[in-house]
């Protein structure tokens, strides 16, 4: 069974897409980026782009019933390769071991620096 996951507390999609998918143990989080629960673009540093990024992946995942914590695998999508050093040191902040797999790529993102989706898996008890 595929539910939607959906919450206040993170912006709401631009386009024809769920925040977010539970199928079967896992959630499915759609891309997020700096942008507050209205969709305006928020943080003037790269540093504060990442920050509301992973939170707002935290409120989806929350929502589901599950929490970063139980990251499986994240895409990072950066403007520049070259905030790759940054981002791995805030990334330390929400990710706990075992850290989750991972795949990077430079983006043509239009307006801000960052964009990350994620998989993660409800805990036992949800």
């Amino acid at each position: 069974m595929i539910q939607s996951v959906s919450t206040t507390d993170a912006p709401p999609p631009a386009g024809p897409y769920s925040q977010g998918l539970t199928v079967g143990r896992l959630v499915f989080l759609s891309g997020q980026g700096p942008f507050d629960e209205d969709g305006n673009r928020v943080g003037d540093t790269f540093a504060d782009q990442v920050r509301r990024t992973f939170e707002n992946l935290e409120a989806v995942a929350q929502a589901a019933g599950s929490s970063l914590r139980n990251a499986v695998r994240y895409g990072v999508y950066l403007r520049s390769l070259d905030d790759f050093a940054e981002f791995n040191a805030i990334a330390a902040e929400y990710l706990t071991a075992p850290l989750p797999a991972r795949t990077t790529i430079e983006a043509a993102l239009r307006g801000f620096d960052i964009e990350i989706d994620a998989i993660v898996a409800l805990p036992a008890d949800a």
